[in-house]
């Protein structure tokens, strides 16, 4: 289960569910109100929806080949794990292929939305599969986002949302290595994103990134270099996107695209449909 799984446990619970559960260290199944069980054989046992709040894709592998024995015809595995694409598309063909259903459901949420039945659940695949899982995850979720009939979608949406939370908090870690060299407090810091939010305009900026036409540019990249250059002489070594940032954009000003806006550095790389 993890801190994410006991808590969505515990919000079925506070909705009148009924839940067995099991976990790896026995210790973390204890939860009010829950059946635990030592073995996950047997807390499957009877169940006609299984979740899984796992690592990775090798141990929900693991779990499901040890808990298969005891699961019932039929049964709908929902595995809210972050896994690889071709993970989920795998385990979505094998356990059909094996008379069940798996439909991968991966989370942007931490615990206290997994209780609070709020945040954002992933799902594709299937149209039959998620009209019946539709009512049972809708009560977890603040949002249900469907992305339509690509088995392994889900997989791919989630990994993208989380490399931009990787990058964001790496960048938010160079700014306070540039911060604290130019003397900046974090009550500044945070001043200045209270009253800017360069977040609202991350939609814009993608499409920026990803338009046709940077002929027109709000910030030229070769500004954008010079201003990169000066948190690399502020920053100094500590800084860990700074360095590759810059060698990429000395990479597209050497194509002769330095008067161009700066968001041009991606326009190259973009899948439009």
């Amino acid at each position: 289960m993890g801190l994410l799984g006991s808590n969505f446990v515990k919000a079925m619970i506070n909705k009148g569910g009924t839940v067995n559960v099991w976990n790896r260290t026995a210790s973390k199944a204890n939860i009010p109100g829950a059946q635990a069980f030592a073995d996950v054989q047997d807390a499957v046992r009877g169940a006609m929806i299984i979740h899984l709040t796992l690592k990775d894709d090798a141990s929900v592998d693991e779990v499901l080949a040890a808990a298969e024995p005891g699961m019932m015809p039929g049964a709908i595995i929902i595995d809210h794990t972050t896994t690889s694409k071709e993970g989920a598309i795998r385990r979505t063909a094998a356990w059909k292929e094996n008379g069940f259903v798996y439909q991968h459901a991966p989370v942007f949420m931490g615990p206290i939305n997994a209780l609070e039945s709020t945040g954002i659940i992933l799902i594709s695949g299937d149209a039959d599969v998620i009209d019946r899982v539709h009512p049972h995850l809708s009560v977890m979720t603040g949002q249900l986002i469907n992305f339509g009939p690509e088995v392994g979608k889900a997989a791919a949406m989630k990994l993208a949302g989380n490399a931009f939370l990787v990058c964001l908090t790496a960048g938010l870690r160079d700014t306070l290595v540039l911060s604290k060299a130019l003397d900046i407090s974090l009550n500044d810091l945070l001043a200045l994103f209270d009253n800017w939010n360069p977040g609202a305009g991350v939609s814009s900026r993608l499409k920026r990134m990803t338009t046709a036409d940077h002929s027109q540019p709000s910030w030229e990249l070769n500004m954008a270099r010079k201003d990169t250059q000066l948190f690399l002489e502020a920053g100094g070594n500590d800084m860990i996107l700074m360095p590759v940032i810059a060698t990429l954009m000395d990479q597209y000003i050497a194509k002769g695209l330095g008067h161009m806006d700066w968001t041009v550095m991606g326009k190259d790389i973009v899948k439009t449909q």
